[in-house]
């Protein structure tokens, strides 16, 4: 039996290598999402997060890329996540309208009628869209892009200069939402999804990260639940706003919508409090 070298050199992990890793089962969730949107309806919210965690790993990699081509394909993907995003909208809304609105001021068949509508919408524009050819040649070409630059980046030093840009544009959108006011919504929608680009990143370097980094998902998830809580009341109270269609006369509407506002203040508050506002 032939003893192993101790000393054979092991294949060295790469910034180069550890994107195909990362990239790869991304690829994959949003194909099998997306070739089942006609059988369960939670794929569609599935679909979203796979493109946009798919968005969040170019532009970690951005520094060994060309920009361009990455902004071109960061760009394709958040055309189709917000396909999906739109219908998701309604699923959203159903059980935050019925908690908020007396069941006769619903008319529940309008209701239904545009959440199809919605789904339907956003299965053609994904189908459209040409989503497995343009994902895989999309992953060819970063890695070729990859494979053949000259430099070999060590993948613990890329992570921790990721990681820290990132942390970085986070603390100066808490900073500018503590300082907006409370009806400056953008500015509080930009914390949540600097959190949520924050905690990607972990997640994908989390072997590479030393362990009081990787601790810090708890507070991040934390943070953006409290602000996506605000972000379903905001986007809740647009979409009521655009189709008053679905309630029963106009005073419904109008109260429904003020029941909204009310909510979204609750939650604007409760969001604020992670961040010192």
């Amino acid at each position: 039996m032939k003893t192993p070298n101790p000393k054979k050199a092991r294949p060295r992990v790469n910034a180069q290598t550890r994107f195909s890793t990362c990239a790869k089962p991304l690829m994959d969730e949003a194909l099998r999402c997306a070739a089942r949107l006609d059988e369960y309806a939670d794929e569609l919210h599935k679909l979203r997060v796979a493109l946009r965690r798919l968005r969040t790993l170019l532009w970690a990699w951005r520094p060994l890329l060309d920009r361009e081509a990455v902004e071109i394909e960061r760009a394709y993907l958040k055309r189709a996540g917000m396909a999906a995003g739109s219908a998701r909208d309604w699923d959203i809304a159903l059980p935050l309208l019925r908690e908020h609105a007396d069941e006769a001021a619903l008319v529940d068949e309008r209701m239904q009628a545009a959440r199809v509508e919605a789904r339907e919408r956003a299965r053609a524009t994904l189908a459209a869209s040409d989503l497995k050819p343009a994902l895989r040649d999309m992953l060819h070409t970063m890695n070729r892009a990859l494979n053949t630059a000259h430099e070999r980046v060590p993948v613990k030093r890329f992570a921790r200069d990721r990681v820290q840009t990132a942390q970085r544009a986070l603390k100066k959108r808490e900073r500018r939402a503590k300082r907006a006011m409370r009806d400056d919504y953008a500015a509080w929608h930009d914390v949540r999804k600097a959190a949520k680009k924050l905690r990607y990143l972990l997640e994908f370097f989390a072997a590479d990260l030393p362990r009081r980094e990787v601790k810090r998902l708890k507070s991040l998830k934390k943070l953006q639940n409290r602000f996506g809580a605000l972000n379903d009341a905001v986007s809740v109270t647009h979409l009521v706003d655009a189709h008053r269609e679905v309630f029963a006369n106009a005073a419904s509407g109008d109260a429904t919508l003020a029941a909204l506002a009310r909510t979204g203040k609750r939650r604007m508050r409760r969001a604020g409090k992670l961040i010192g506002a």
